[in-house]
């Protein structure tokens, strides 16, 4: 059997489906069963991401906190610097801020969608982690203008600025402008691959993988949220039981993914049951 790194990290995601009055508890369960990590998502017009990555890490002491996406048009990339700052200052360590384009017709129906997607993101992209590595910035782009802003809060320990994305030239600026991927569910194992390759990044690189996960009674579930494809299901998702879960997160672990998140299904009937075979088919992994 081919050996995994040992920093290999496995979380799961706290579907914006879910009541944010549950996300407190839910992460407590996910630190205690010793998973990884929690991922967010900031969907229009579901849970504030900031908000709900802060009630995350203020309810937990060791668990990993991403937010996978922060859509770029809805949030001014100085104020974004600021808040992704204050979060890696009081939590040190913990949080992995992402961003990406947003869901186009989202956007537009709030009157933020741009023109250029992806000058937008690469204005951001970089603008932001030059001000959270400390600079002070000065850019007049096409849609970022920053005179002469720097933080007063810089953070001691910088985090990871990571692009979500799909396809070949968002996934080229992420290599070329952030500290990682997010590659979104039902992708394959190929596909994690080429997008390594695409990134062609200069420095490491964080490659986060979403994987739809179910028991195997869940295998309709699974199957209904998957893009329409001819590759087998264990190359795209993880069902069944926590060896079979653990077989396919190596698999993606060899493909490249240096974190990766179990992502239950939107109307799975029992999360709880979900966390613990995340938790269980991590334990598997280094055995």
């Amino acid at each position: 059997m081919v050996a995994i790194s040992q920093d290999l990290r496995v979380g799961i995601v706290f579907r914006p489906q879910l009541p944010p009055e549950r996300l407190r508890e839910f992460a407590a369960s996910a630190e205690a069963a010793g998973l990884d990590d929690l991922w967010l998502w900031e969907d229009c017009f579901g849970e504030g991401g900031l908000t709900s990555v802060t009630a995350a890490l203020a309810g937990t002491a060791r668990l990993r906190v991403g937010l996978g996406l922060m859509p770029v048009p809805l949030r001014n990339p100085a104020l974004a610097a600021m808040e992704i700052a204050t979060l890696a200052r009081l939590f040190p360590g913990r949080f992995v801020p992402a961003a990406g384009h947003g869901v186009l017709s989202w956007m537009e129906q709030v009157g933020a969608r741009a023109a250029s997607p992806l000058t937008l993101l690469r204005e951001w992209v970089t603008a932001v982690r030059a001000l959270l590595h400390g600079e002070t910035v000065t850019v007049n782009g096409q849609y970022v203008i920053l005179d002469q802003v720097a933080l007063d809060w810089p953070p001691q320990t910088v985090p990871p600025l990571l692009v979500g994305a799909r396809g070949p030239k968002t996934v080229a600026l992420a290599g070329a402008h952030a500290d990682g991927l997010v590659l979104d569910a039902g992708i394959t194992l190929d596909g994690v691959r080429r997008a390594i390759e695409t990134a062609a990044a200069p420095r490491p690189h964080d490659v986060v993988v979403y994987l739809i996960c179910a028991p195997g009674d869940g295998r309709d579930r699974v199957t209904a949220e998957l893009p329409v494809s001819s590759g087998p299901l264990p190359a795209r998702a993880a069902v069944g039981t926590p060896a079979e879960v653990a077989e396919v997160i190596r698999s993606f672990a060899i493909a490249g993914a240096t974190t990766v998140i179990l992502q239950p299904t939107a109307d799975d009937p029992d999360m709880e049951a979900t966390l613990h075979l995340a938790a269980q088919a991590k334990s598997l992994l280094h055995e």
